[in-house]
């Protein structure tokens, strides 16, 4: 089939980006002719012959920005001027799109996350148009929802909350809801009585990842540590949601000079910097700041470490020094970091975050260091510490891991769930 991807941004590093890739790989392996509208293509090229690009479709158009300012952050009492506007460049974009189906013959549209979370409203409402008058069989893939975001999209007028009401996340005959997590499952069905499909975000298995290579043996050298440092690394964002002030906390109770935390995330992930300064102030203020590396001048968490000498590490160069992973998060929609840990055989120290964490990947049996709200009582931290210092153990969790890992979210369930999406899709075509 030739299926149409519709994305705002792709080629980044954003979890929707990276799981759009995930899903262009297996549907391209299964036979499907893949072609993608966007408004903007980031650092790496996905389909170069196939891509199209439309910058309205931008997160970051004037069109966009002025929706999402005048919906949400600096409201007019004049709400028609925006509902307006929104028409309008939602008619240019429904346009554009159309114009893409037909030169391509697109048999099936794929909305990745833009009928779900109103980020675009003009996009959002565009696709609607789009699936209302052609009436072609649609996947949204849903990974975050409006409600999901506290009071981000809600809108002093009315008028605006009942937009996103009628169009975040689509729902008509001809389309079939994706979702991330067993949370999204349930509460589009209690809401809207709409049976979605659960897609777990996965990994590629048959790929090496976390390995001690040539290339990134220099890695610790180029951090200023030792072969006996001892390293756990937080390969995540410096948001505060990460929960990276335990992390910290956990270096200061383990007691041990060798160890070492190594964060690879910037201070520019964390707007206005103010979570990054508390963290800064909380080394101080336990005396770690011998023991806590921040990486991310070296720690590139776009691309491959390059082919000369510059210091530039990938974040499986990283994993490849890890005596184990802490992922330390309260919430997650999925938790990409955590399947990493599992593809390059490390242990994880995790806390139970909501929605996602027990239901979707604890529950399924994987052998992890767990604190629930992130309480390091003493019992954890031995634990912990066994995990640290007894590398037979390490090695077996980690190998029982991957196993799991392998079996649960990997490419081969993503293509059973793709086989049995794209049978749905068979049906609504006759």
């Amino acid at each position: 089939m030739r299926i149409g991807i519709i994305i705002g941004r792709i080629g980044g590093i954003d979890g929707v980006a990276l799981e759009t890739e995930k899903w262009i790989d297996v549907l391209k392996k299964i036979g499907h002719e893949i072609y993608i509208i966007s408004g903007q293509y980031q650092e790496r090229k996905i389909n170069t012959h196939y891509e199209t690009l439309v910058p309205e479709m931008s997160f970051f158009s004037p069109e966009s920005y002025w929706g999402q300012k005048k919906a949400f952050f600096f409201p007019d009492t004049n709400t028609q001027e925006l509902l307006d506007h929104i028409n309008m460049y939602s008619d240019v974009i429904a346009e554009k799109i159309l114009k893409w189906i037909n030169k391509n013959k697109i048999e099936v549209l794929l909305s990745e996350n833009a009928s779900a979370l109103p980020s675009h409203l003009e996009m959002g409402w565009a696709i609607k148009k789009v699936v209302e008058k052609t009436g072609l069989p649609t996947i949204t893939h849903d990974h975050d929802f409006a409600w999901e975001r506290g009071n981000r999209y809600v809108s002093p007028h009315k008028e605006i909350n009942e937009f996103v009401e009628k169009t975040f996340p689509l729902r008509e005959p001809n389309v079939i809801n994706a979702v991330i997590n067993l949370y999204g499952k349930e509460t589009l069905k209690q809401k809207f009585g709409i049976d979605a499909i659960v897609v777990p975000n996965v990994m590629d298995f048959n790929v090496e990842f976390g390995k001690l290579t040539p290339k990134n043996q220099s890695l610790r050298t180029d951090l200023g540590l030792t072969e006996n440092d001892i390293l756990l690394f937080q390969i995540t964002r410096i948001v505060r949601r990460k929960g990276i002030e335990t992390a910290i906390k956990l270096i200061e109770q383990l007691n041990d000079k060798r160890i070492k935390l190594v964060i690879t995330g910037s201070k520019s992930d964390d707007a206005g910097a103010l979570y990054f300064h508390e963290l800064m102030e909380l080394i101080h203020e336990l005396n770690l700041h011998q023991q806590i590396i921040f990486a991310s001048h070296i720690i590139n968490n776009k691309g491959l470490r390059g082919n000369g000498n510059e210091r530039n590490y990938s974040l499986s160069d990283a994993y490849a020094h890890a005596r184990a992973t802490t992922y330390f998060s309260i919430y997650e929609g999925f938790g990409n970091a955590f399947v990493e840990s599992v593809l390059a055989k490390r242990p994880i120290f995790v806390n139970n975050y909501k929605p996602v964490y027990w239901p979707d990947i604890g529950s399924k049996g994987f052998k992890t260091v767990m604190l629930e709200n992130n309480e390091l009582t003493n019992e954890k931290v031995k634990e912990m510490q066994e995990i640290i210092f007894n590398e037979k153990l390490n090695k077996e969790i980690a190998e029982f891991n991957y196993e799991l890992g392998k079996k649960y979210f990997s490419y081969e369930t993503l293509t059973k769930k793709l086989e049995e999406i794209l049978e749905k899709v068979e049906r609504l075509k006759r």
